[in-house]
């Protein structure tokens, strides 16, 4: 996580997290939807059936948007640096110095 918790870094990339001002009772409810919504688009795409997948990933979108993970930034000011990689941001020096062992 980025110092200033608002990334994760996957393989170098950032990766904006879900809103952690977030009640946990909403937050819970959220990921619920958004694990419902992951499983309805296999499942759609494994039945092959292009109007339940269209559906089925606004479900997640919308899932996300709720979480703070797409849609306007859950922080004071507008940057957004998701999917970029961390070694291309202003996070660059810190990313640089974590043991890649962790």
């Amino acid at each position: 996580m980025t110092p200033d918790g608002r990334y994760i870094v996957v393989r170098g990339r950032l990766w904006r997290r879900a809103n952690p001002h977030l009640p946990e009772a909403e937050r819970t409810a959220y990921v619920a939807a958004l694990m419902t919504a992951r499983r309805a688009v296999r499942a759609a795409l494994a039945a092959k059936d292009p109007a339940a997948l269209a559906t089925a990933r606004a479900a997640v979108d919308a899932a996300k948007i709720a979480l703070g993970e797409r849609g306007p930034v859950w922080w004071p000011g507008d940057e957004d640096l998701n999917r970029h990689l961390a070694k291309n941001t202003r996070y660059a020096d810190w990313y640089a110095a974590l043991d890649p062992a962790e």
